[in-house]
C-alpha cells in the first residue's frame, strides 16, 4: 500500500535544478571572493602587517572604541525602543523618523557633523571658547554611536512589538515588582535579540572607516589601516590579512546566532501592551526621546546651516555658492546621477534576486534548499571593506572590473541578507496551499506567484527595494575599491572634499544624499500604506 505522504515528499527535479543554479550564482559572487581573499594571504603579507608596528595599536584602538560605542549604542537603542513601545507619549512616528535619520547618510557625515559642532572651529567650541577634545577616541565613539544606534533601535522595536502582555498582567496580580518582571520576563524574552543586536552593532562599528577617518585624528583603527593598505598603497595582500581579522566578529556573530536557541515567542500575541498614561513612565519616555532627538539633530542640522551659509560659523550670510561649487565646479551632478542610477539598478536587481531566492527557500522543497538559505545569509557576515577588497582580487583582470555592473553586483551582495530575510519571512506567512491549488486548476506557477503571492508581499517588496536603494546611495565601503572616475558614486566625494578641507562641499554632498533617501523613504511609506489598505 502506498504511503499517503510519499508523493508529498518527492522532490521536483525542475525545482532542484533552479535552486542549484541560484546556489552556484550566489557561490560565485559570495563564496568565491572570500576564498580568493584567503588565497591572497602569504608569509610576506603576514610579515608586512605585523612588522610595521601599526597593527597591534590599530587592533587595540578598534577594540576599545568599538566595545565602548557598542555598549552605549545598545543601551541607548533599548531605552528608545522601550519609550516608543511601552509608554503613552505622543509624536511616536515623529520620534521614530528622527531616530532613523542617521541611517540615511554616509557614516563619514556624522564625523563631519561633529566637527561642525566640536571641532577646532566648531560652533560650540567658538561659542563657549573651549578647547576641542573631539579628535581621537571621543570623536570615534561619539560618531560610531550616531551611526549605529538606529540599526539597534529598529531591531529592538520590532521584537518588542510582538511581546505578549498577559504574563506581565499575571505578574502584577501576583505583586511581582517591575524590576523583577524586567529581569525574569523581559530579559529572557530578549535574550537572542540582545545577542544579535550586540554583534550586529559591533560588526558595523569595527568595519566602518568613515567616522575614524573624519574624527579619528592620530587614533588609527583596523578599518583605516585596511583602507590605507588597499587603496592608498595598493597592497592587497596586506589588506587581505587585515580583512581576515575584520571577518572574525561577523563570523562569530553568525555562529553564536546559529547555535543560540531562541526563546523569543513571537508567533502569537494574546494581548497587546496597554499604553495608558502614567506620569513618571511617560516623563522618562519623553526625556529619553528628547535627548536622542537633540543628539541626532545637533549633528544633522549643521548640514542645513553650513550648506547655505558663506562660512559656517563665522559668516552666516545666506548663499548657494557651495551648491554651485559642488554640482557644477566639481561635476557633482554627474556623480549624483551615477549614485541614483546605481542605487535604482541595485534596488531592482536586488529586490528581484532576493525575492526569487526567498521564494525558492521558503516555498520549494528540494535537498539543496538549506544550503541556498545558508549561502544567502552568508553575505551578512562580510563587511563592505572586505567584500570590496575580495572583488578586486577576483575581478581585476575581468571585463567587469571598473564597470557600473560590478558596483551593482557588489552592492547587491553586500546588502542582500536583510532584504532576503524580510521576503523569506513574508513568504512563509502566505498560504502554503496556493501552488497546490494552482496545480489542480492547471494554472501555471508563475501566474500564482505574480497574481496571488506577490500582491500579498507588496509591502515587503517595497521595504526590500528601499533597503537596497538607501544603502547603495550612502555606502562608501565596497564601492571605494571598485569605482572609477567614470562611475564614482556621490558618497565618495565626501572623503575627497574632507581630505582637501573643503568641508562646505562635503556637507552639500551629505545633504544631497540625505534628501534623495528621504524622498525615497517617503515614497515607500505611501506605497506600503496603500498596500496595507489594498
Amino acid at each position: 500500500m502506498t504511503r499517503p505522504d510519499k508523493k508529498i515528499s518527492r522532490y521536483n527535479p525542475k525545482h532542484t535544478a533552479v535552486v542549484a543554479v541560484l546556489g552556484v550564482v550566489l557561490a560565485v559572487f559570495v563564496v568565491m571572493p572570500l576564498v580568493a581573499l584567503l588565497c591572497k594571504i602569504d608569509d610576506k603579507a603576514w610579515q608586512t602587517v605585523f612588522s610595521g608596528g601599526q597593527f597591534g595599536t590599530a587592533l587595540l584602538n578598534s577594540l576599545v572604541t568599538t566595545l565602548t560605542a557598542t555598549v552605549i549604542s545598545v543601551l541607548l537603542a533599548f531605552a528608545l525602543a522601550w519609550a516608543i513601545s511601552r509608554t503613552a507619549i505622543r509624536c511616536k512616528e515623529l520620534f521614530s523618523t528622527l531616530f532613523v535619520l542617521p541611517m540615511l547618510i554616509p557614516s563619514i557625515s556624522h564625523g563631519l557633523g561633529l566637527i561642525n559642532l566640536y571641532g577646532n572651529n566648531g560652533l560650540l567650541t567658538l561659542l563657549f571658547g573651549t578647547q576641542s577634545h573631539l579628535y581621537g577616541y571621543v570623536g570615534i565613539i561619539y560618531g560610531s554611536v550616531l551611526y549605529s544606534f538606529p540599526v539597534a533601535y529598529l531591531m529592538f522595536v520590532d521584537i518588542l512589538r510582538y511581546e505578549d502582555s498577559t504574563v506581565y498582567d499575571a505578574a502584577d496580580v501576583l505583586g511581582i515588582s517591575k524590576w523583577r518582571q524586567f529581569v525574569h520576563i523581559t530579559l529572557p524574552y530578549l535574550k537572542k535579540t540582545l545577542i544579535s543586536v550586540f554583534f550586529t552593532v559591533f560588526t558595523l562599528i569595527i568595519t566602518d572607516y568613515g567616522v575614524p577617518i573624519a574624527v579619528g585624528g592620530k587614533v588609527k583603527t583596523l578599518s583605516v589601516l585596511l583602507y590605507e593598505n588597499a587603496v592608498g598603497q595598493l597592497d592587497y595582500s596586506a589588506g587581505a590579512v587585515i580583512g581576515l581579522f575584520l571577518l572574525i566578529p561577523a563570523v562569530a556573530a553568525c555562529l553564536i546566532d546559529f547555535f543560540n536557541k531562541s526563546t523569543d515567542k513571537v508567533s502569537f500575541v494574546t494581548k497587546q501592551f496597554s499604553t495608558d498614561k502614567q506620569r513618571v513612565r511617560d516623563g522618562l519616555g519623553y526625556t529619553v526621546c528628547a535627548l536622542a532627538s537633540v543628539l541626532v539633530l545637533s549633528v544633522i542640522l549643521p548640514f542645513l546651516v553650513q550648506a547655505f551659509t558663506v562660512s559656517y560659523p563665522t559668516d552666516m550670510h545666506f548663499t548657494l555658492q557651495h551648491f554651485t561649487d559642488t554640482l557644477a565646479g566639481h561635476n557633482g551632478w554627474y556623480f549624483l546621477l551615477n549614485s541614483v542610477l546605481m542605487a535604482l539598478l541595485t534596488a531592482f536587481v536586488g529586490m528581484a534576486t532576493s525575492f526569487l531566492v526567498a521564494y525558492c527557500t521558503a516555498r520549494l522543497r528540494t535537498p539543496l534548499t538549506k544550503a541556498l538559505h545558508a549561502i544567502s545569509l552568508l553575505s551578512l557576515a562580510i563587511p563592505g571593506l572586505v567584500l570590496g577588497l575580495s572583488y578586486i582580487i577576483v575581478f581585476k583582470a575581468s571585463f567587469l572590473y571598473g564597470t557600473l555592473t560590478l558596483l551593482i553586483l557588489a552592492n547587491t551582495v553586500h546588502f542582500f541578507a536583510s532584504p532576503y530575510q524580510i521576503l523569506y519571512n513574508a513568504l512563509l506567512k502566505v498560504n502554503v496551499n496556493l501552488e497546490s491549488v494552482g496545480q489542480v486548476l492547471n494554472v501555471p506557477r508563475y501566474r500564482i506567484v505574480t497574481d496571488c503571492i506577490m500582491p500579498q508581499c507588496r509591502s515587503s517588496l517595497a521595504e526590500a527595494f528601499s533597503y537596497f536603494f538607501v544603502n547603495s546611495m550612502m555606502t562608501i565601503s565596497a564601492v571605494a575599491f571598485l569605482s572609477t572616475n567614470d562611475n564614482q558614486p556621490l558618497s565618495l566625494l565626501i572623503n575627497q572634499f574632507e581630505s582637501y578641507n573643503m568641508i562646505e562641499c562635503a556637507t552639500v554632498v551629505a545633504l544631497l544624499i540625505l534628501t534623495v533617501n528621504v524622498l525615497m523613504k517617503t515614497a515607500i511609506y505611501f506605497v506600503k500604506k496603500r498596500a496595507a489598505h489594498a
